[in-house]
């Protein structure tokens, strides 16, 4: 069970709301238990109204925490927009810069550590050959600090590394800055797909990046974190650590599938392995649950441009590679070969267990093999410290704050699938950075200087004070415009409130009062007790998940225009057609912090063996517009629930746990009132007083989401009716309190 207290937060934070009228919004979202009724500011009842409801009262802070100054908050300053839509383009652009108070949070107060200057040019040697698992043959570049006549440096000097899909020649993952001496690293900005890294080369690294099988100049045949892929990146570990002018420590970077991979590879390497640091970017807990499928509902939007993006890149980079170098010239024929069999032996077999409702369309030992949430256990009892970056739109939303919470959990001798303790004692071997990013903008933030003092900390051992921060999760408030340093996830210091959907599309503490045996006597008393919506294929495109789950196509162009971004920042096209019903609060009349998880418990009847379930959750300004925070989806047969993975606080299920296996589906019971929890993706936002919180109901996601074949066969023509009945009391449960505490 998880319990809340009150923990003061510093002045730092309240003085940034003093006289501000706002809400945040923390976590995961769900829909849970009930409350008494209570107007927006806490002081009584409050009645419902045609589209408004009575919203909860407010609770106390969140746990040990400050406010960096990243943005000037708009929510802060009471004027209903959410500051993340007028933040800094450094801060939400293309290549977002890490604020300097972030930075220093990430080390214990009173550090002394600073960046050096470049102080080494880069030398390299090109495509290497490794014998990877199996004598299969990896290709690696090596990238080392050089004097100015370009040989190389004296060492020993510690070495990265990073394994990619994408090819090794792709650009660098940082802007080289002019060491002194000669660079053969590319002088672009960060690369969304990685490569190599000349800040820290030329700050005393040797930099190892390797083509994974199957792709760019490496052998064997590719497969998405196929298990034999770890086992080529321990044999070139080992080599790197043994490199000439190597100290023998290793530490591993890179984002998306270039983080998952790291966490995969140190989980596995055992306790007295030579990799002593990783700092994976935008890495996923689980693969199926993050970003294949949602709810169980395959991520259709996603998984195409992955396609896309992976065989466009194994075609291209090889050749990229050739005319980089023409001495591998002979390869490329037998290379293009290879690759385009491999991704046609891996998509082929995938795809057809995905779209006919095979091992791979559930969460079972496919996905479990690739799992990184299995492996958060092993990661601490190897001893390898974790700098984790993710974003409140990335692709991997729901699973950065689980590997958080796992990671710190495991350091204290905790299951990693359960909630942290309210106070439970963390430690910076383990840290998150959130921020308002997006997938791409969050693989290219620049991330250099948090990097080179996490490996300077843990690969030289300097005395960086980063072990030692008391608030090793630094996380982005989209309200304020601040990152909130805090400690535990769920954020600690709130009581959850269960907020039923009421009449007139109302959201409030008041909990249905019609006895059960009332509810059948008269059809237009059932029928007053329930709002009716019907299955689409489509809905309306135009929404935050088009944009979110194609990394940003819509938004990370209009924030470096300084425009609002079409779709991405109003739900109201997605809420006018007869697949949707939205529920919201009254305004609230004084500033209060709402945060996670929460829970989108949904009771209703279908005349039909399947159901498909949308939860959007939106701040609504004065002025109508329907801001998108998160959303969470939920397929009807795999709505059972597993009680020992779920997290509860107060007797409340504040983020369901679906198994999504075969075993555990279930058709559902046309005509009967069904339970469907929705576990909805977590976020964080300041609400300022004048604003409302909504939470949009639908049956379609398009293109995100999509039903395979047969699913699509047993939705078409279903009409569902969302009970609000005593016996079956729809809801959204939030967490509430002040938000200056």
């Amino acid at each position: 069970m998880l319990h809340r207290f009150r923990v003061r937060r510093p002045k730092a934070r309240t003085a940034a709301l003093a006289g501000a009228s706002a809400l945040v919004v923390c976590g995961a979202i769900t829909a849970v238990p009930s409350l008494a009724s209570a107007s927006p500011d806490g002081s009584g009842p409050g009645t419902g109204t045609t589209a408004t409801g009575t919203a909860a009262a407010g609770i106390t802070a969140a746990g040990t925490a400050a406010t960096s100054t990243a943005a000037t908050g708009s929510a802060a300053a009471g004027t209903g927009a959410p500051a993340v839509e007028s933040a800094p383009s450094s801060l939400t652009g293309v290549q977002p810069q890490i604020p300097s108070d972030v930075v220093s949070a990430s080390s214990a107060p009173g550090s002394t550590w600073r960046p050096e200057p470049a102080k080494y040019g880069t030398a390299s040697k090109k495509d290497i050959t490794v014998a990877g698992a199996g004598g299969t043959s990896i290709s690696v570049d090596e990238y080392y600090p050089a004097n100015a006549d370009g040989t190389p440096a004296k060492g020993p000097f510690p070495v990265v590394m990073t394994m990619t899909p994408y090819g090794k020649e792709l650009n660098g993952s940082s802007v080289s800055t002019g060491a002194a001496g000669s660079s053969q690293l590319p002088q672009s900005p960060d690369s969304p797909t990685g490569g190599p890294d000349s800040y820290l080369v030329q700050r005393g690294y040797i930099d190892v990046v390797m083509d994974i099988r199957g792709t760019g100049d490496s052998g064997g045949q590719f497969g998405l974190f196929d298990p034999i892929q770890t086992q080529d990146e321990k044999k070139v570990l080992d080599w790197a650590a043994r490199l000439p002018g190597s100290n023998g420590k290793v530490g591993t970077y890179g984002p998306s599938y270039l983080g998952i991979d790291q966490m995969l590879l140190a989980g596995s390497v055992g306790r007295n392995s030579p990799l002593k640091a990783i700092f994976p970017d935008v890495a996923s807990n689980n693969i199926y649950r993050d970003t294949s499928y949602m709810g169980g509902l395959i991520d259709a939007e996603f998984n195409l441009t992955y396609m896309g993006l992976t065989g466009g890149l194994n075609q291209v980079n090889p050749l990229a590679d050739t005319a980089s170098d023409p001495t591998v010239l002979y390869k490329l024929a037998s290379l293009e070969a290879d690759h385009a069999s491999s991704l046609g032996t891996f998509y082929a077999p995938v795809l057809s267990s995905m779209l006919s409702g095979g091992d791979v369309a559930y969460d079972q030992d496919y996905w479990q093999q690739r799992s990184t949430q299995n492996l958060l256990s092993p990661i601490v009892a190897n001893e390898i410290p974790a700098y984790l970056v993710g974003g409140e739109f990335d692709l991997f939303q729901n699973g950065e704050p689980l590997n958080y919470a796992g990671l710190q959990n495991a350091y204290e001798g905790r299951s990693s699938t359960a909630a942290m303790e309210p106070g439970q004692a963390t430690t910076g071997r383990y840290q998150l950075l959130d921020g308002p990013w997006e997938h791409i903008n969050a693989s290219m933030a620049d991330l250099d200087p948090l990097e080179l003092e996490w490996f300077d900390t843990w690969l030289k051992g300097e005395n960086t004070g980063m072990g030692s921060t008391p608030t090793p999760l630094h996380y982005y408030d989209l309200g304020s415009g601040n990152f909130d340093e805090t400690t535990t996830y769920p954020f600690t210091g709130a009581q959850p409130q269960k907020l039923y959907f009421g009449d007139d599309g109302s959201l409030n503490t008041t909990a249905p009062a019609t006895p059960a045996a009332a509810e059948n006597k008269t059809e237009n008393k059932a029928a007053s007790q329930s709002d009716t919506i019907s299955w689409s294929p489509t809905g309306v495109p135009c929404g935050r998940p088009f944009d979110q789950w194609s990394m940003g196509s819509l938004s990370i162009p209009a924030q470096a225009a300084g425009v609002p971004a079409a779709c991405a920042d109003d739900d109201r096209l997605t809420q006018a057609g007869p697949w949707e019903k939205t529920y919201t609060t009254a305004p609230f009349t004084q500033a209060k912090t709402l945060e996670g998880p929460i829970n989108a418990d949904v009771y209703a009847k279908a005349n039909t063996t399947d159901t498909e379930w949308v939860a959007q959750v939106e701040e609504v300004t004065p002025s109508g517009q329907s801001y998108p925070l998160t959303e969470g989806a939920l397929r009807g047969q795999l709505r059972a629930v597993d009680p020992s993975r779920s997290w509860t606080a107060g007797g409340d299920t504040v983020y369901p746990y679906h198994p999504y296996t075969q075993a555990s589906s279930e058709p559902v019971t046309p005509g009967a009132a069904e339970e469907y929890q929705i576990q909805v993706f977590p976020t964080m936002a300041t609400i300022p007083a004048g604003d409302r919180l909504r939470v949009t109901i639908s049956t379609a996601d398009a293109p995100h989401l999509s039903p395979d074949p047969a699913q699509a066969a047993a939705m078409s023509g279903g009409v569902y009716q969302i009970q609000r009945t005593a016996s079956a009391p729809s809801s959204l449960t939030v967490e509430l309190r002040p938000a200056g505490d």
